[in-house]
């Protein structure tokens, strides 16, 4: 029953965080129908879940309840992968093909290359 607090918990913070960060990125876009919170998000969400990971293997720092709270629970609640689903079926059906790869290909290529980066950093430190 810990664990399951500990992941809602980290849910709650990552759920906030994540709020913030679109609705800051949202404001700075200035019209641009490119899903950039999006983008912003699950690739800095793949840059720490990397970063986490590569500390955890490296120095075995992370309990099995901190990394529930921190991979599941806060990088669970931040990163946005049901929203990039939804958002690229939306600019596939409004016809923005160019956008639409253009986001795929960016989220995808951005989040392995993010996680790879924060994995690599996390060797370099240990």
């Amino acid at each position: 029953m810990e664990r399951v607090l500990l992941v809602g918990a980290g849910g709650f913070l990552g759920t906030v965080l994540r709020y913030l960060v679109g609705g800051w990125v949202g404001r700075l876009k200035a019209g641009w129908t490119f899903p950039v919170e999006t983008m912003i998000i699950n690739v800095s969400g793949c840059v720490v879940i990397g970063l986490l990971a590569g500390l955890s293997e490296t120095r075995g720092i992370f309990t099995g309840s901190t990394r529930a709270f921190l991979f599941i629970g806060v990088l669970g609640g931040y990163t946005t992968f049901s929203t990039f689903g939804y958002e690229t079926f939306q600019l596939l059906r409004d016809a923005q093909w160019p956008a639409a790869a253009a986001s795929v290909a960016l989220q995808v290529g951005l989040g392995i290359g993010g996680v790879w980066a924060g994995h690599s950093l996390a060797r370099l430190a240990g």
